[in-house]
């Protein structure tokens, strides 16, 4: 895409592709932000809401495309989801405009980010890659680290909306780079969940209070997101989503094939793939991540909250 195709005028007009757990919160903030807000969803009663608040709907992307919105946003699972709700029949580029900017806040391969965009370069169309890490407390309070590929002028153009969504959004290089950060950031997440499983394990079987435990741990140098948050939940076995072990494992399946693409071993993380997956295989896929705690307990023949 040329310099002079490069639209910059100031966005009003939003378009939002997927209302889950980040979709929803996410497109209610930029409603209430004052943006003109078109909304859809595969499941089309999520758009209710939304709707409620002044938003518009429509029944297909292709269809939220063809009402000219200035940037279109994604939020879903999955590569093939990203791929669908772009390039099907009822995909966004068959009703753009040259000159649209897309805006890609799902989780997926970092090499399927580089095709996307060329196919839709090729069209007029620009990509950026916008994955957050936050959670959904983060995409309720505006609070979400968002990691953004693509062309410097369109995350300049687009500073708008990241300042309504997250509480920082960082341009790390061309197209795939948001993906390749993002895999970097569920390398930690990961790691440092299953750390706190183990911190309050070893906590329990050594009597220890684990609130007090928590307290004091997350104060100092170990101090981290995942115990000050999910420490509190696994001590009591609350198991509710707010990230779910089967879509982390989905994150993980892209660390490892992205991993393999640059030849890199990455032990640590294996051996916490294992484990989310043998979670996942207990029936603890629908839960939130921090009930791969289950695991360090079948293990140790404990019960946190016991």
């Amino acid at each position: 895409m040329t310099s002079e195709s490069i639209q910059t005028e100031p966005i009003h007009k939003v378009g939002c592709v997927g209302l889950g757990i980040m979709g929803q919160p996410m497109a209610k903030r930029l409603v209430e932000a004052g943006f003109e807000v078109v909304v859809t969803n595969r499941t089309l009663s999520k758009t209710e809401p939304l709707a409620e608040l002044g938003a518009a709907v429509v029944d297909s992307p292709r269809e939220l495309a063809a009402t000219a919105p200035d940037v279109v946003l994604i939020n879903v699972t999955n590569t093939p989801d990203v791929e669908e709700i772009l390039f099907a029949e009822q995909g966004i580029i068959h009703g753009a405009q040259r000159g649209l900017l897309v805006v890609d806040h799902s989780t997926i391969s970092p090499v399927a980010t580089k095709e996307f965009a060329k196919r839709l370069a090729d069209r007029g169309i620009e990509l950026l890659d916008a994955p957050v890490s936050g959670g959904d407390v983060g995409a309720i309070n505006g609070t979400l680290s968002i990691m953004v590929g693509g062309p410097m002028e369109a995350f300049e153009r687009c500073q708008p909306l990241f300042d309504v969504l997250g509480k920082s959004a960082v341009h790390l290089g061309p197209a795939g780079a948001g993906q390749a950060c993002k895999a970097c950031n569920q390398v930690a997440v990961c790691g440092v969940l299953l750390s706190t499983c183990e911190v309050l394990a070893l906590a329990k079987r050594c009597d220890l209070d684990l609130d007090q435990v928590i307290e004091v741990v997350a104060s100092g140098a170990a101090g981290s997101w995942q115990l000050a948050n999910l420490g509190p939940k696994i001590s009591k076995a609350d198991y509710a989503p707010g990230f779910m072990i089967d879509l982390l494992l989905k994150d993980l399946a892209i660390i490892a094939d992205t991993a393999e693409e640059h030849h890199l071993p990455l032990p640590v993380t294996q051996l916490v793939q294992s484990l989310f997956q043998l979670a996942s295989d207990h029936g603890h896929g629908q839960e939130g991540t921090q009930a791969v705690a289950t695991v360090i307990e079948e293990m140790g023949k404990f019960r946190y909250n016991e």
